[in-house]
């Protein structure tokens, strides 16, 4: 019986906590578990229902496997070779830690082979029978991703409650979200260095210290 692999992440977009890529595989018969017990994306469940499903996954997965990127390495490779290379390589990390003969990948790459190809150049003895689907919107499409994307946002969010429980107010950890971007604001203004857990690469926050740098200027 085939196994099925499925890939996402958590955190690309945020400017605070890590990217996580998490991975799940399951034999092809019990997929149709995940779908009963109301697998789908993610974002379209509450995050009670996530923490529900989230030991339903992993007790119906044959694998599984969670890779935390903090937001130190994010910063180094995107300003080295870019966000989408980091996450190509980290999903080839998980996949590679799980027994798969087909695995589905969310794909953040406008072009899906091209990601398919970075991720299978960081597989060192992909087996060859093993076949990559790259597709964009795979959270939503396919239930294996879908478990997946469960696994990495809880991880996510667990870890987002850690430096909430210390700094309290601090938002989703969104750029879009007004009281993150005050909090790091306000961070920068009495320390005049964003907080580790920031991305430093994120336009926003090179804007803020670009502003900051030039004010001491006067």
């Amino acid at each position: 019986m085939l196994l099925i692999g499925g890939v996402d992440e958590a955190g690309r977009g945020s400017i605070i906590g890590p990217l996580v890529v998490a991975g799940v595989s399951v034999r092809e018969s019990k997929i149709t578990k995940l779908k009963e017990i109301g697998v789908r994306d993610s974002k379209q469940l509450t995050r009670q229902a996530r923490e529900r499903l989230y030991d339903e996954i992993v007790s119906i997965a044959d694998h599984h496997h969670i890779h935390t990127i903090k937001s130190t390495e994010v910063d180094s490779h995107v300003l080295q070779r870019g966000l989408n290379k980091l996450e190509a390589r980290a999903m080839a990390h998980v996949i590679g830690k799980m027994k798969v003969d087909e695995v589905y990948v969310d794909c953040c790459d406008t072009n899906p082979e091209r990601y398919k190809e970075h991720i299978a150049c960081h597989l060192k003895s992909m087996p060859q029978a093993m076949t990559i689907h790259s597709m964009h919107h795979a959270d939503r499409i396919n239930v294996v991703v879908s478990a997946a994307s469960i696994l990495a946002k809880i991880t996510r969010d667990l870890e987002i409650q850690k430096i909430r429980k210390r700094y309290r107010d601090i938002g989703s950890g969104y750029p879009s979200d007004e009281k993150t971007m005050l909090f790091i604001r306000n961070w920068v203004e009495m320390k005049k260095t964003p907080p580790a857990f920031a991305r430093k690469s994120w336009k926003p926050l090179r804007m803020m210290l670009e502003g900051m740098e030039q004010r001491t200027l006067f």
